[in-house]
């Protein structure tokens, strides 16, 4: 027998906001159901690690919840960037395990603005260092598809969370496709907006603006809604994204139009690429042009290995100046087993260099942007596999490989190309319409245009309506 938490675990964001407007549940109703399906399935998948339930019961049934486009909407935070005023936050390392955030960050307070219901904090690798979610704090998540598997990383939990249906929509952010690489292993949907469009405030400007945040949700409206609610300058900011015509949410369904678009499977530097991605990019190459679109095999010209050093060099002085926030916090210098191994190996390679160093390895990404760019003025966007690989085995992605650059090129050889989107700023996003032949969920990546999410959109959608996947569930699921 179908129960109501069952039932409700099948809709996504619009439409348990749509069912709290006409008042066929109640807010509380939703969220009772979404700690129901938590508490069944997060034994095994381990992918909310702070629960929130009590608070969240209570600002279900307040009268003060703000009636906006996600009124009632459970939703689930990443234990990383984005701050909810009381709850702990840890960034996923034992030298945060009893930080406990002072207030809202603006993105959680725009959620919840609109109505929205955070029932927890979402499992995530330390300080988001790897394409796997392995803390030793919290342990693994599992992904809900095969249990030995990654959920990919950072934004591991939330995909974890989002795949079984704990939630139909958790934050994620990205900054070398944290929200791309788990929507790619979870089966999900996941969008790096462009640089700018959603905030940061009151946090300094992640990573040099290679970093942004957004959402992991099962279908492309939801995104688009989230998108709507969160997105758009505060005073101060320091890059803001070119304004959209129309609300994103209205974007989805609406005729892309004829679109020219590249499309490759052969990575910017060495590495080699499972048969089921090139797969995945192929057959999806082939149902873009049976909609419509003109197919040109085609890759940006620039040097590929900036996105090795260069950016391995710009991903370790963040993680320096999270040992320095560690030790403000602790009041003492971090001891060695409150740092991960990878993290110190990315903090003594920090050391190695001043300013003038950083700002070098900036410019060198500058410069790679740049000979990026001119390729989207002869194209609307840009198609190749999310990752090189399938969801890998647990226990690979998390270890060691010597020292920093050597762990940062062998994480890079599972993810080859989302780093060039935060390289660049652009807006790409994970859509899974491919699958292994064991089951396991393959994405496929495409890059719009600066500024252009309404692409992206529209063209999403369009893969959705001719190759549907919401209804592909899990091994794991509520």
């Amino acid at each position: 027998m179908t129960t109501l938490t069952d039932e409700l675990a099948r809709h996504g964001v619009a439409e348990q906001a749509e069912l709290v407007r006409r008042r066929e549940v109640t807010p509380r109703e939703l969220v009772g159901a979404a700690i129901a399906r938590i508490e069944t399935l997060n034994p095994v998948l381990n992918a909310v690690v702070t629960p929130l339930f009590e608070r969240a019961r209570d600002e279900a049934d307040s009268a003060d919840l703000p009636d906006g486009l996600l009124r009632g909407v459970p939703y689930l935070l990443k234990d990383l960037g984005a701050t909810l005023g009381g709850a702990r936050q840890t960034s996923g390392s034992r030298a945060f395990a009893t930080r406990v955030s002072a207030g809202d960050s603006a993105l959680t307070a725009r959620l919840r603005a609109a109505g929205a219901i955070i029932v927890g904090k979402a499992n995530t690798p330390e300080f988001g260092n790897h394409s796997t979610t392995e803390p030793v704090l919290f342990g693994p998540s599992r992904n809900p598809w095969a249990t030995d598997r990654t959920t990919g990383g950072s934004s591991g939990g939330s995909a974890a969370a989002v795949a079984s249906g704990m939630v139909a929509a958790a934050h994620g952010n990205d900054g070398a496709g944290s929200i791309r690489i788990p929507a790619s292993c979870c089966g999900l949907f996941g969008l790096k907006p462009t640089r700018g469009r959603n905030l940061w405030a009151p946090d300094v400007y992640e990573l040099a603006g290679i970093a942004v945040v957004h959402a992991l949700t099962r279908v492309v409206a939801d995104s688009a809604l989230i998108l709507d609610v969160t997105s758009g300058p505060v005073a101060g900011d320091p890059s803001v994204a070119p304004r959209a015509d129309r609300p994103f949410r209205e974007e989805v369904g609406r005729d892309p139009g004829r679109l020219r678009i590249a499309w490759t499977a052969t990575p910017p530097f060495d590495t080699r690429v499972d048969a089921d991605c090139v797969a995945a990019a192929q057959s999806t190459a082939e149902l873009l042009e049976s909609l419509g679109h003109d197919l040109v095999e085609d890759r940006p010209a620039f040097d590929g290995t900036v996105l090795l050093e260069p950016f391995a060099r710009v991903w370790a002085i963040a993680n320096l100046q999270a040992h320095r926030e560690a030790t403000r916090f602790l009041r003492r210098e971090p001891e060695r087993d409150e740092l991960e191994e990878t993290t110190w190996e990315l903090v003594e390679y920090a050391r190695r260099f001043d300013a003038v160093d950083i700002l070098e390895a900036l410019e060198t990404l500058a410069t790679a942007s740049r000979a990026v760019m001119p390729f989207f003025d002869r194209y609307d966007a840009w198609l190749t596999p999310t990752l090189a690989r399938p969801p890998e085995r647990l226990g690979v992605l998390n270890r060691s490989q010597g020292g920093a650059v050597e762990w940062w090129t062998f994480d890079c050889g599972f993810n080859p190309w989302n780093p060039i989107a935060n390289m660049t700023g652009q807006p790409a996003a994970s859509i899974p319409l491919h699958e292994t032949a064991d089951g396991l969920p393959v994405g496929v990546l495409l890059f719009g245009r600066f500024g252009d999410e309404s692409t992206l959109f529209r063209l999403a959608g369009q893969l959705e309506a001719a190759r549907p996947w919401a209804d592909r569930l899990p091994a794991i699921r509520a």
